[in-house]
């Protein structure tokens, strides 16, 4: 769907007003955090996000990044690790409300109780041959990026910038990778007709998707926690899209809430939005 402007669905229904929303967590009970401690194996697992306490032994099973994540944070507060890729509102789209447990009280939370970060990578060192017997460890540079004339330098400098986690979410595809190949054999197929003694220095290439105006016949397709890459993530791409004169698909597994994606829109800027459903909504 195109959106200029926020919009409430069955799948996405209003958020509770403050009011409501204290109710609502007042109403939940409060643990210690040894009482959610207990909760430490993949049978019974409990993790605390934000002060609450959620029970994830079966989200974690099939958890987009892994069963070992959410498992081997069992029983402990995970925020530190779950903040730098997620949105704070995921779990309440993506949970039924009866596997929030409750309330923590934080005056419980010690040190030994906080998931720790995985640490980060520098880029690997490459090696160059000093001579013939010798190799010598340089560090990778980004390339300038005036540089990147395709899709593949992108993909080679990602390659070696970021985490091995994340670049294994994002160059992966599904199960056997059938579809992934696919696109890459269908764009190979696209060729482009030569146009022989035509001036072309003066050309315009702008368009429109679905009503919304775009300087190139491209846009900025939905993909899953862009915090991954780089920080700013989902509000970066929203900016960058206004600057280019093109369209950005908000995705459904953001790393930012949608409010804070709408708010880093320019006055007039149009977005489109996927929507997953989620059966257990």
């Amino acid at each position: 769907r195109r959106s200029s402007a926020p919009s409430v669905s069955p799948q996405h229904p209003l958020p509770l007003r403050p009011e409501r929303a204290r109710a609502a967590m007042a109403a939940l009970p409060t643990f210690s955090m040894d009482e959610v401690a207990k909760h430490n194996t993949k049978e019974d697992c409990w993790i605390v996000l934000y002060g609450k306490a959620y029970d994830l032994t079966k989200f974690g099973k099939v958890h987009p990044g892994g069963a070992a994540l959410i498992f081997d944070n069992a029983g402990k507060d995970a925020t530190k690790v779950f903040d730098p890729i997620h949105p704070k509102d995921i779990m309440e789209k993506l949970l039924k409300p009866s596997l929030t447990m409750g309330n923590v009280d934080p005056a419980s939370i010690k040190d030994e109780h906080i998931a720790k970060a995985p640490e980060k990578h520098a880029a690997p060192k490459k090696k160059k041959a000093a001579s013939a017997a010798v190799e010598e460890d340089v560090e990778f540079k980004k390339p300038p990026l005036a540089a990147m004339l395709n899709t593949f330098d992108f993909e080679s400098v990602a390659r070696e910038v970021m985490e091995p986690q994340a670049w294994g979410y994002y160059s992966s595809g599904g199960d056997d990778e059938i579809t992934l190949r696919d696109n890459h054999m269908a764009f190979q197929r696209i060729t482009m007709r030569p146009r022989i003694l035509v001036n072309v220095r003066d050309i315009d290439m702008t368009t429109s998707f679905l009503g919304a105006s775009a300087s190139l016949p491209l846009y900025f397709t939905a993909t899953a926690l862009a915090k991954l890459a780089h920080k700013d993530g989902e509000v970066a791409i929203v900016r960058a899209a206004k600057k280019a004169g093109l369209t950005y698909m908000l995705p459904t597994l953001s790393s930012y809430t949608l409010d804070e994606m709408l708010a880093a829109r320019s006055p007039g800027q149009e977005l489109f939005a996927q929507l997953y459903v989620n059966p257990e909504r």
